[in-house]
C-alpha cells in the first residue's frame, strides 16, 4: 500500500479520536434507562427505541430492549429529549419531554398490542413507483404490476432518464459511464455481458432501484454519470419466511422465470438465500445501410444489411449468506454469489454490396453460431464492530471474485454474384475464446461522532488487485484445414492495483445540512499483448472532492446543492485489443490506450411539499469515452472501438410531480430535459454536436377494489445525439393488472409490455469517409402471466445489507 495512503488514514484516525475525546471532556453525559411491558405476549426485544432531540426531533440514538423489556441509553449528553418506540405489532409510544441533567430511570412503559397495525400498513403505506429524493431517485419495483415477468434490464429501460442502446450500453440522463450495483456491490460486467446478466434476473427479485447522481466520497470515485443500485428483496422478519414466484411470457419467443427466496432469522443469526432460473429466447432485427467515401467526398462503395440475431440463454443465479451476532456490538457476516449461464446465439446476416456508382455488384451471407458459457462467482467476508453507543463504528470487508468465460464461435460466409451463383470459396472461421478475471480487495471503514461540533466523521481505506487474462484463437477452416488467423488471434494480460483513502464529514442543524468529503485514489496498471510483445503501464494519483449543502426553508420547501469530481476508467474489455469478428466487413476491438474520463458535476435540487421535485444540473467531462464506428484498414470495412473525445458538456433539468386524481387513481410523472455537447476530433472528423432532448415517464395506478389494481405506464424520448450518432424519437406503453388473494399473501399478475410495438431504434451516423443509417427492433412486446406467494411470519426485525470492497473493479470486468 502506498505510504501516502497509509499515513493519511493514520492521521485521520488520530485527529478524529482527539477531537472526540476533547469534546467528551466538555459535555457531561448520563444514562437513560427503563423497562417495556405489555399485557399481551410478544417479543419486547424486537421493539426499536429511538431517542430524539426535543428541539428538532433529530435522531440521537437507537437501542433495543432485552428479552425482559429492559433498555439502556448510555453516555447521553445533558439536554431535552423525546423517546419513541417502533414495532409493527405495538402501537407507537411517544414520551413527554425528557429533561436530562442526571442519570434517569423512566420506570415501566406499557405498550399496547395492535392486531390491526400490520393490516393498516399494508393498505396505506404503499409507496409510489417513483420517489424523487435529494440525492437520488428511487424506483419501487416491488409495487409495479407492469414489471412482472420483466427482466432487470427491461425494468431499467423503463426507469426515468435511463436508456439502453442498440449495443446494450446503459445510459443515465443521456450519459454513459454509469455504474450498476446490486445490493451495494458493483456488478462484475459491462456492455453486453452486463446486459445478459440483467436479462437473467427476474424483476420479482427486485425490491427497489436507486438512481444516485452524485455519490459521496465513501463510494468509489468511478462512474461519471452516477450509480444505479439494484436492491434485491431480502427478508427482515423474525422466523423463517420467503417467497415463491413463477412467470411465463410470450412475445415472438418464450420467457420462463421461476424464483425462490428464503430468510431465517433468530436472535443472533440471520441466514438468507435465493435461486433464480431464467430461460429466455429473444431476437434482434437490425437493418443497416452503409456508405463509404473518399477523401474528396466521392462514394467508393457500400453495403445494405439485413441482420437477424436469435439469443437463447439458460441462466442460474444464486446467492447465499449469513450474519451472526458475536455479542451486542460485533457482527460477522458472509455472502456468496454465483451466476452461471449457457447460451446459444445464432445469426443470419445478408448484405448487398454496391460500387462507387451505387450499383449492386453481388452479395454475401454470413451464418453464425456461438456457444458462450459464463461462470461468475464472488465471496465477501465482512465484520462490523459498534465501539460504543455514541455511534463509533469500525467495519471491514474482504472480497474475492472470479469470472470465467469460454465461447466457441463458428462463422460461414458465402459470396454470390448478381445471379446468386457462388463467386469464391466460402469463408469458414472458427473461434475459441477463453478468459479469466480475478479480483481481490480489502477495505476498512471507520465512523464516529464529533461531539464538540455535533457532527459525524467517516474515514476509510481500500486496496484492490485485478488480473485479467484473455486468450483468443481464430482458425481459418475454409479449405478443410485449420490455419491460425494471426490477425485475429492474440493473448492479452492486464494487471491493476488501486489504493484509496477517503475522509467524509457531515453535520445537521435545525434547518441546515452539510456534508463534505475527499477521496484519494492511486492507480497502477500494466498490460501486455503477447503477440508482438506490445505493452503499456500507467501510474497516476488523483483527488476526488464531493459535497452537499441542504436548507429547509419551511415544512413545504427544501433546497439542496451537491458537487462532485469523479473518474470513469475504461472496462477491461474496452482495453482488450482483440478484434471480434461480426461479418467480413464488420469487426470490433478494444483500445489499450484509452484514458479514463474525469467529470466535475453540480446539481441543484428543490422539493415542494415533500413530493414535487425539481433538479438542475451541469457536468463537464474530459477525455470522454465514446464508441465509434469508422472505416477500418481494409477497403469498405468498419471497426467499432472506444475512443477519447476531448470534452463533453452536459446540462439537465428534471421535474417529478405525482398527481392524485381521486382515491382510485394516482399518477407519478417525471420529465427530464438535457443538452449534451460533444467537442473534439476523432478519426479525422471534427465533432461539435449537441441537441436538446426531452424524456417523459409516467406510471398510473388504478385501484379497482381492495385486492384488484391496474397499471398503465408510458415512456417517451425525443430525438437525441450521442457523439456522431443521432437517434430518432422512441416511445412505448405498458398495461398491467393484479389480483391478490389468500389474505394478500398470493398474487396473480398479467401485463403486456410495449403494447403498440413502438420501442424501436432508428439512427444515423456520419463522419469523414463513412456514413450509416440503421433500424432496430427487438422482442419487446411480451404478454406475461405471473404467480407469486409469500410465506412465513410477518413480525419485522432488523435487516443488514453489506457493501463489499471489490465494487468498482467488478463493474469494469469483461
Amino acid at each position: 500500500m502506498k505510504p501516502i495512503v497509509k499515513n493519511l488514514f493514520v492521521a485521520i484516525i488520530y485527529v478524529s479520536t482527539y477531537i472526540n475525546n476533547a469534546g467528551a471532556q466538555v459535555v457531561a453525559s448520563f444514562q437513560v434507562k427503563g423497562q417495556l411491558n405489555s399485557k399481551e405476549q410478544g417479543k419486547l426485544d424486537e421493539v426499536t427505541l429511538q431517542l430524539l432531540k426535543a428541539a428538532d426531533k433529530s435522531l440521537v440514538k437507537i437501542e433495543f430492549a432485552d428479552a425482559s423489556g429492559k433498555f439502556l441509553f448510555d453516555k447521553v449528553p445533558a439536554g431535552k429529549y423525546f423517546l419513541h418506540t417502533q414495532n409493527p405489532n405495538y402501537l407507537k409510544y411517544e414520551s413527554d419531554t425528557i429533561l436530562l441533567s442526571a442519570n434517569l430511570d423512566l420506570g415501566k412503559i406499557s405498550l399496547v398490542r395492535s392486531e390491526n397495525a400490520l393490516k393498516e400498513v399494508s393498505i396505506t403505506a404503499s409507496k409510489p413507483l417513483v420517489q424523487q429524493l435529494y440525492d437520488k431517485t428511487v424506483i419501487n419495483v416491488a409495487n409495479s404490476i407492469t414489471a412482472v415477468g420483466s427482466t432487470a434490464l427491461e425494468v431499467l429501460g423503463k426507469a426515468p432518464g435511463i436508456t439502453v442502446d442498440q449495443n446494450d450500453n446503459i445510459a443515465m440522463r443521456g450519459r454513459q459511464g454509469v455504474q450498476v450495483m446490486i445490493n451495494g456491490k458493483l456488478v462484475p460486467m459491462s456492455g453486453q455481458e452486463l446486459a445478459n446478466m440483467l436479462r437473467s434476473m427476474s424483476a420479482e427479485e427486485i425490491e427497489k432501484i436507486d438512481l444516485i447522481t452524485n455519490p459521496s466520497a465513501k463510494y468509489d470515485a468511478s462512474g461519471n454519470s452516477g450509480i444505479i443500485d439494484i436492491k434485491l428483496k431480502k427478508g427482515n422478519k423474525a422466523g423463517t419466511n420467503g417467497s415463491l414466484s413463477l412467470s411465463y411470457g410470450r412475445g415472438e419467443y418464450s420467457k420462463f422465470n421461476p424464483a425462490v427466496t428464503i430468510n431465517s432469522k433468530t436472535k443472533n443469526l440471520n441466514v438468507f438465500g435465493s435461486y433464480n432460473y431464467g430461460y429466455r429466447v429473444d431476437y434482434n432485427k437490425l437493418d443497416i445501410l452503409r456508405d463509404f467515401y473518399s477523401s474528396s467526398g466521392q462514394m467508393t462503395g457500400g453495403n445494405d444489411y439485413n441482420n437477424y440475431f436469435k439469443f437463447g440463454f439458460k441462466n442460474h443465479n444464486m446467492r447465499v449468506g449469513a450474519d451472526y451476532n458475536l455479542g451486542k456490538k460485533v457482527i460477522l457476516g458472509f455472502s456468496a454469489n454465483g451466476i452461471f449461464s449457457k447460451g446459444d446465439i445464432t445469426s443470419d446476416s445478408r448484405a448487398l454490396s454496391f460500387n462507387s456508382s451505387d450499383q449492386n455488384t453481388g452479395s454475401f451471407i454470413t451464418a453464425g453460431n456461438n456457444s458462450p458459457e459464463r461462470g461468475n462467482g464472488s465471496f465477501n467476508l465482512n465484520y462490523k464492530h459498534t465501539l460504543d453507543t455514541t455511534g463509533k463504528e469500525l467495519s471491514a470487508d474482504l472480497d474475492y471474485a472470479s469470472f470465467r468465460n469460454d465461447e466457441i464461435q463458428n462463422y460461414v460466409t458465402n459470396y454470390y454474384d448478381l445471379e446468386q451463383s457462388p463467386t469464391r470459396t466460402p469463408y469458414n472461421l472458427h473461434g475459441d475464446l477463453s478468459g479469466k478475471l480475478d479480483i481481490k480487495s480489502v477495505k476498512v471503514d471507520y465512523a464516529q461522532p464529533v461531539k464538540a461540533w455535533g457532527a459525524k466523521l467517516e474515514a476509510g481505506l481500500k486496496s484492490s488487485w485485478v488480473t485479467s487474462d484473455n486468450d483468443v484463437l481464430f482458425s481459418d477452416k475454409s479449405n478443410g484445414g485449420n490455419v491460425v488467423d494471426e490477425g485475429k488471434s492474440n493473448h492479452f494480460i492486464y494487471k491493476e492495483n488501486i489504493n484509496a483513502a477517503y475522509l467524509n464529514g457531515s453535520k445537521k442543524w435545525s434547518k441546515l445540512s452539510l456534508q463534505l468529503g475527499l477521496r484519494l485514489e492511486n492507480t497502477i496498471a500494466e498490460g501486455v499483448q503477447l503477440k508482438g510483445n506490445e505493452s503499456f503501464d500507467k501510474n497516476y494519483t488523483q483527488f476526488f472532492p464531493s459535497g452537499y449543502l441542504g436548507y429547509k426553508f419551511s415544512d413545504k420547501n427544501d433546497l439542496g446543492i451537491s458537487l462532485s469530481r469523479r473518474i470513469n476508467r475504461p472496462s477491461y474489455r474496452q482495453l482488450n485489443p482483440f478484434k471480434v469478428f461480426l461479418d467480413p466487413a464488420t469487426s470490433s476491438s478494444g483500445n489499450p490506450f484509452l484514458s479514463p474520463e474525469i467529470t466535475s458535476s453540480f446539481e441543484l435540487t428543490h422539493t415542494f411539499k415533500q413530493k414535487y421535485t425539481s433538479k438542475l444540473g451541469y457536468s463537464r467531462t474530459k477525455d470522454n469515452i465514446i464508441g465509434v464506428l469508422s472505416p477500418d484498414t481494409e477497403p469498405n470495412t468498419v471497426l467499432q472501438t472506444g475512443r477519447n473525445l476531448a470534452k463533453f458538456n452536459y446540462y439537465n433539468a428534471s421535474f417529478g410531480f405525482p398527481v392524485s386524481v381521486s382515491k382510485w387513481l394516482t399518477s407519478t410523472n417525471n420529465a427530464l430535459m438535457y443538452y449534451g455537447r460533444y467537442t473534439g476530433n476523432l478519426v479525422n472528423t471534427n465533432l461539435d454536436a449537441g441537441r436538446l432532448t426531452f424524456n417523459f415517464n409516467t406510471n398510473n395506478t388504478i385501484i379497482i377494489n381492495g385486492t384488484t389494481t391496474g397499471e398503465i405506464t408510458g415512456n417517451y424520448q425525443s430525438k437525441t445525439t450521442y457523439g456522431f450518432l443521432e437517434i430518432d424519437p422512441i416511445w412505448s406503453m405498458g398495461l398491467g393488472m393484479q389480483k391478490q388473494f389468500l389474505d394478500k399473501k398470493a398474487s396473480l399478475k398479467l401485463n403486456v409490455s410495449d403494447v403498440f410495438f413502438t420501442n424501436k431504434v432508428n439512427a444515423v451516423t456520419l463522419l469523414t469517409g463513412y456514413g450509416e443509417a440503421f433500424a432496430q427492433n427487438r422482442d419487446s412486446r411480451v404478454a406475461t402471466l405471473s404467480f407469486s406467494y409469500r410465506f412465513g411470519k410477518s413480525q419485522a426485525g432488523a435487516s443488514r445489507r453489506r457493501n463489499g470492497g471489490a465494487e468498482e473493479e467488478k463493474q469494469r470486468a469483461n
